[in-house]
């Protein structure tokens, strides 16, 4: 239950990060897209099966 409730946190985070994208100066996009990507990497290692 707790690996649940920390993927939820996981996800909360990612889709915080993504609504402030456009706040950030434009160029720190692409460090800020980076960020995210490496966190969805993580948050999809963690589905059963892969």
């Amino acid at each position: 239950m707790n690996e649940e409730v920390t993927q939820e946190d996981l996800v909360a985070e990612i889709k915080e990060q993504l609504s402030q994208i456009d706040s950030l100066p434009i160029d720190e996009h692409a460090s800020a897209f980076e960020g995210i990507h490496q966190k969805l990497g993580e948050a999809l290692s963690t589905i059963d099966g892969l």
